[in-house]
């Protein structure tokens, strides 16, 4: 009976031992199926209670020269005595426990940490032996996980570098291909000739470039060339404050920008901008390439333009310094080999014309409107500006003949300053250059009779000032200011002291041939504010103004006192 009994329980412990060892099999091979070190530990945790009489107390891992605990378990610190153990098992105390082993996760030839298991009591030896196998196949398994990532991150490594080597290799050959498309943009600008009209030159070339129109303009708007396949020029007019904006843009973009159909791209050597290059590009189809070739072209159009106004200054400072000797007095080969130098014939007659706009019309554009207007009109171009004046020295245009035409540079000046509030004095002729000085002093005569004239808009001739021709022989100086102090000395005095007007009143109402109308409207004054004035003209100067004589000789008087006076 003893006997069966043993047999019998032997028979059920080797079945529980067969079905421990069934289950630490399955254990394990769940352990090694790739889920990673995570669920390694959480399934050696857990499957503690199902191989002995016990629990999992912690596991802790090998961090360095440290132990930490793992992420699954007890977050408790480790116990000073697993630090004693150097990777064997052995004993640790465990709180709540009889008994209390830590169990080393052995793999790959070392130790990666410590299973800590608890139990009421000592678990009997094939119990312990289990716990042990378990242990080991957590560690082995932990190394098997550890080899796989790093193997893992080796191969992502290797795909990484493979990724960046064919970027890189696509970079290179998108490098490679631009920048034979660059030394092809280069190549064909460089073929743009060094002399002649470049800028038809560089418009061609970029369009050669990039298959589409392109129209080079100056600062302003006006096309200076173009090049595309239509045969009609892409004029397009947009307001000055539009161009302005778009300008703007560029500048403040440093690149080239979008104007609706256009792409424009600035000529700006420096600060200022000279001109610009667009590209007419309505289908939007224009790329880097294309980008590249207007930028390049427009780079190359700066350096032309700049080149153009550094020629145009120098030509211009030469025709200045010119006539700045002519009318001031210098020598005449050297001037006339000076003047030949520019393209001017002094062996023509000609003659100095002063030009002087009212306040508000700048001297430059004055000028710029003379200039313009000379060359119109084949009169010439040598000016200068002095003293808020332009001065132009003028030959006769063929087409006038014996005509006194000068009123037409007076007209063609007023066109393109789109104003006729422009003063001209016109000298006497100038046969050689010697008598430049000469003719500048009576073409300011006759500017100053413009000015003081109750028309100062418009042109003077020195021939056609008659009686002031007299007034102005600056040798008779002297005797005509006693004569305009004998007739309007007590005018002059009254106008002093009480800030009147009684001396102007005088030469408009002399000039006006007694008009009334006409008088008060040139002073803008009422009727009967004339006739008090004219009163008190007579009591103060003493002065008939019914006598001819006296009306003569006050008129002369006014007439010279106009000539001496500052313009208003």
């Amino acid at each position: 009976m003893t006997l069966m009994v043993a047999g019998i329980v032997g028979t059920s412990q080797t079945r529980e031992q067969l079905s421990s060892l069934r289950a630490l099999v399955v254990v394990g091979m769940m352990m090694f199926r790739g889920g990673g070190a995570e669920e390694i530990l959480r399934l050696a945790m857990t499957s503690v209670p199902s191989l002995c009489r016990g629990w999992t107390h912690a596991i802790h891992l090998v961090d360095g020269d440290d132990l930490q605990p793992s992420v699954v378990g007890s977050p408790r610190p480790p116990d000073p005595a697993l630090f004693d153990l150097a990777g064997a098992e052995g004993p640790v105390p465990v709180e709540g426990a009889a008994w209390g082993r830590a169990l080393p996760l052995s793999g790959l030839g070392r130790s990666r940490g410590y299973l800590v298991v608890g139990a009421d009591g000592e678990p009997s030896e094939e119990e312990r032996f289990l716990l042990r196998v378990l242990a080991e196949e957590a560690g082995a398994a932990l190394a098997t996980a550890a080899l796989v990532a790093e193997q893992q991150l080796q191969a992502d490594e290797l795909r990484r570098l493979s990724d960046r080597l064919a970027g890189a290799n696509a970079q290179l050959t998108k490098s490679v291909s631009d920048l034979e498309r660059r030394s092809a943009v280069h190549e064909t600008l460089n073929r743009v000739p060094a002399t002649g009209d470049r800028a038809a030159g560089i418009v061609a070339a970029v369009h050669e470039l990039t298959g589409l129109p392109v129209v080079a303009e100056d600062r302003f708007g006006n096309v200076l060339a173009w090049s595309g396949p239509s045969r009609t020029k892409p004029v397009r007019k947009v307001s000055a404050r539009q161009r302005a904006d778009v300008l703007g843009r560029a500048q403040r973009d440093g690149r080239p920008v979008r104007d609706r159909d256009r792409l424009v791209a600035l000529a700006q050597p420096r600060d200022a901008v000279l001109g610009v290059l667009s590209l007419i590009d309505a289908e939007r189809t224009a790329g880097p390439h294309e980008v590249l070739a207007l930028e390049l072209g427009a780079t190359m159009l700066a350096m032309e333009l700049a080149h153009r106004q550094g020629v145009a200054e120098v030509e211009l400072r030469l025709r200045r310094d010119l006539v700045e000797d002519l009318i001031s007095g210098t020598d005449e080969d050297g001037a006339v080999t000076r003047a030949r130098a520019l393209g001017v014939d002094l062996h023509r007659s000609h003659r100095v014309v002063v030009v002087r706009g009212r306040p508000g019309i700048g001297d430059e554009a004055v000028a710029n409107a003379v200039l313009h207007a000379a060359r119109g009109l084949d009169a010439g171009s040598l000016i200068a500006r002095r003293s808020g004046s332009v001065i132009l020295l003028a030959n006769r245009p063929a087409g006038w003949g014996d005509e006194h035409r000068w009123h037409e540079i007076h007209a063609a000046v007023s066109r393109h300053l789109r104003s006729s509030a422009v003063s001209i004095g016109v000298g006497g002729h100038c046969e050689r250059p010697a008598d430049f000085p000469r003719s500048w002093q009576q073409a300011e005569r006759a500017l100053a009779i413009r000015q003081r004239s109750r028309n100062p808009e418009g042109i003077t001739a020195y021939e056609d000032l008659g009686l002031y021709r007299v007034l102005s022989d600056s040798d008779g100086d002297a005797e005509v200011d006693r004569f305009v102090r004998e007739w309007l000395g007590a005018l002059l005095d009254y106008d002093t002291q009480h800030h009147s007007e009684m001396v102007r009143t005088l030469s408009t109402y002399l000039d006006c041939g007694g008009n009334y109308d006409e008088t008060a409207a040139g002073m803008s004054i009422h009727r009967s504010t004339l006739r008090y004035r004219l009163q008190r003209i007579r009591e103060v100067s003493g002065f008939d103004l019914g006598d001819v004589d006296h009306r003569l000789n006050l008129h002369v008087a006014t007439r010279a006192w106009n000539l001496m006076a500052e313009p208003g």
